[in-house]
């Protein structure tokens, strides 16, 4: 083993060596950045030469790989000296927002939230490139891109994917991406439907618990997600290694435990999974997911055709089956942060604002609750 001493223009204050070091072959010389002799303090540059080149192939590699270690040295040294500065060194950048979007993504996504990665897919449609400057991000481009949200998608769902689009550019913002953030005075909207969704009722529950289906995955489908209150694309990738003694265990994380959720199954649910488990052993192969499914847009043609048989004249799609979920276990009285538990969600504010009845569920009966006197008062009689 030797070593080459490499010192930074303050030698006390940036003292550094490059360490090199042989392998166990003995064929090939390593590269090791040597901060001190502590724990962690020896990081691999990931550069090597071979020993003793036998051609010229070995021997060009050998003067790129020193080239190479060359550059590491100098970035290392201005890194060091950038310390306690406003200076961000040059090769800390990157060229293409979308790498950086894509690496702020692979670093704090979390499992059961596809809110980020969402944003990110939506970025890029809206880019129609494969590379966009930081410098091209700008006020006018944060508005556009948040009025391109505005118009493709309703509800929360656009103000949610502005608002991880917020999140990234806050934070290369603080990395000097930006002198000022550009989404500061644009703010994340949402875009609440002219059409309100419906919901099932608990009478209408047990009408399509009793009225046959011409798919009966989506039948038995779409009853687990009304009694789980799972999305679509939770349901159609739930696998049976989720499930053990009664108990789901969804891929939605908890924010404070980083735990997943889990789920105590209602009776009805258990019994669609012990009949999709029969079918399954039927054919003598494991089964990965629990339901075989089409794909959304047939699985909601089949459900409206279901739904027009079973004499229900209502408008439901797959999410239906989540709202019901919440608003029935709250006509029961249920509290708002067991709501919002069972559903994933971290707060209560989705449940109050956008999982909550919107509908009175019978006018008259509500409308009976007011003071009725026994006799009608007398200023109220017809006179005959």
């Amino acid at each position: 083993m030797f070593i080459e001493t490499l010192f930074l223009h303050d030698q006390n204050r940036y003292p550094m060596n490059i360490l090199k070091r042989e392998n166990r072959a003995g064929d090939k010389i390593l590269f090791y950045y040597d901060f001190g002799r502590g724990t962690g303090q020896r990081h691999a540059t990931g550069i090597f030469i071979y020993k003793k080149p036998k051609d010229q192939i070995q021997r060009n590699h050998n003067k790129e790989a020193l080239a190479l270690l060359e550059t590491k040295k100098s970035q290392v040294i201005i890194e060091q000296q950038a310390i306690g500065s406003a200076f961000i060194p040059s090769h800390k950048f990157k060229k293409n927002f979308l790498e950086y979007y894509e690496e702020y993504v692979k670093l704090n996504k979390r499992n059961g939230n596809r809110h980020l990665i969402n944003s990110l897919s939506q970025f890029k449609l809206f880019v129609k490139s494969d590379f966009i400057a930081p410098i091209d991000i700008n006020e006018n481009f944060c508005k556009r891109f948040r009025q391109y949200l505005l118009d493709k998608f309703t509800g929360e769902t656009p103000g949610g994917y502005y608002a991880r689009f917020k999140w990234v550019v806050k934070a290369a913002t603080s990395d000097g991406y930006f002198l000022k953030n550009p989404t500061e005075k644009i703010f994340a909207k949402s875009n609440p439907s002219a059409k309100l969704k419906e919901n099932l009722e608990v009478d209408e529950y047990l009408l399509l618990l009793n009225t046959p289906c011409i798919n009966e995955e989506v039948r038995a489908a779409f009853i687990f997600s009304c009694y789980t209150g799972l999305r679509w694309v939770d349901v159609k990738k739930m696998e049976w290694k989720d499930i053990k003694d009664g108990v789901l265990t969804t891929r939605i994380s908890q924010a404070k435990t980083g735990k997943p959720v889990t789920l105590t199954l209602h009776d009805i649910a258990k019994s669609i999974l012990e009949k999709q488990k029969a079918k399954a052993e039927v054919g003598n192969k494991e089964v990965r997911f629990v339901f075989r499914l089409p794909t959304a847009n047939g699985a909601n043609k089949v459900l409206g055709q279901w739904v027009v048989a079973a004499g229900i004249n209502k408008d439901i799609t797959w999410s239906c089956a989540r709202l019901s979920f919440s608003i029935l276990l709250q006509d029961r009285n249920v509290d708002d942060a067991t709501v919002a538990y069972l559903m994933g969600h971290t707060t209560t504010e989705q449940v109050r604002r956008t999982y909550k009845r919107h509908r009175p569920k019978n006018q008259s009966e509500t409308i009976s609750q007011l003071p009725n006197p026994d006799l009608t008062p007398h200023f109220l009689k017809l006179v005959s």
